[in-house]
């Protein structure tokens, strides 16, 4: 079990990450930059006196996941986009990691954006000391189910540790039968992502996110400069160049990935092409029922 003081930064942590979050949504609109609503998002966290636990993840559509704008990346949202917004602020390594997702100017995707919120709500309800991950995949898939729409299988929530964004338990979002229970102590993301298509992601292209892969001397002193800039600022969490307040960091960045320091992360895409939307909480789980972190 988390101390007071602990908890209260991890309280805080997901405070500042659900107002980010409703910042984020309501910045989606027709014309909007994608770059733009990124850098509202992280800027609301770090000037709330966070850091960053990992890249506003600005996914549209059939992509579920694991896409941040660069600098110079110039795309708006368009009309009938379906936009999922996902940020986390973490405080001394607490984690608050949360997602919603906004329809752009049309409400074609209303009963899907409702299934997934609907899911994680579900959850919310009984999650708790003793529950099952076979019991909260089964809700999620049942819940979505019953609105017409299916779970992406291959995308989990997690357990969420001290500078560990994704620690040991993975939460299943259909019915695994699994029998591993959640423990008073934890603290567990869950995310369900909901589809109209064939309800598993696969790999795309590189989503401009990118985490530590390996600790390593470089010969070079300005990139040797930069690994250490970015272990102090992002310690073991996924950034990305833009986040960075480092000259030329997306050069840096591209030099690291090359000897195999960072490893990047693919977007993650629906098989068949359908839409996607996902909403998620963090849970501090304290005893029978589950507490949300973060809410605004």
């Amino acid at each position: 079990m988390l101390s007071s003081e602990e908890l209260e930064k991890l309280r805080r942590a997901g405070r500042v990450s659900g107002e980010a979050r409703e910042l984020g949504m309501s910045l989606v609109v027709e014309g909007a930059k994608l770059y733009d609503v990124a850098q509202e998002v992280e800027g609301y966290i770090r000037d709330h006196g966070c850091g960053l636990a990992f890249p506003c993840n600005i996914s549209r559509n059939e992509i579920a996941a694991h896409y941040t704008p660069t600098s110079t990346d110039e795309t708006r949202f368009e009309v009938g986009d379906v936009v999922k917004i996902d940020c986390g602020a973490e405080l001394d390594g607490y984690v608050g990691d949360t997602a919603g997702t906004v329809e752009v100017g049309t409400k074609r995707y209303t009963a899907l954006v409702e299934a997934s919120k609907r899911a994680r709500n579900t959850v919310a309800e009984f999650i708790g000391d003793g529950v099952t991950l076979g019991e909260i995949g089964r809700a999620v898939e049942m819940s979505m189910k019953r609105d017409g729409f299916v779970p992406i299988e291959n995308l989990c929530g997690h357990q969420i540790e001290r500078y560990n964004l994704h620690a040991g338990m993975s939460v299943p979002s259909y019915d695994s039968g699994s029998t591993e229970v959640i423990k008073a102590g934890m603290t567990v993301a869950i995310e369900p992502f909901a589809t109209d298509g064939r309800g598993y992601v696969n790999n795309g292209k590189f989503g401009n996110i990118v985490r530590i892969a390996r600790d390593k001397k470089l010969s070079d002193p300005k990139a040797q400069e930069f690994l250490d800039y970015v272990k102090g600022e992002f310690h073991e969490f996924p950034f990305c160049a833009r986040s960075c307040q480092f000259p030329d960091a997306e050069k840096y960045v591209k030099t690291l990935m090359r000897h195999g320091v960072l490893a990047g992360y693919a977007t993650l895409v629906e098989a068949g092409g359908g839409i996607v939307s996902q909403h998620e909480y963090t849970f501090y789980i304290d005893g029978h029922r589950g507490e949300v972190t973060t809410l605004p």
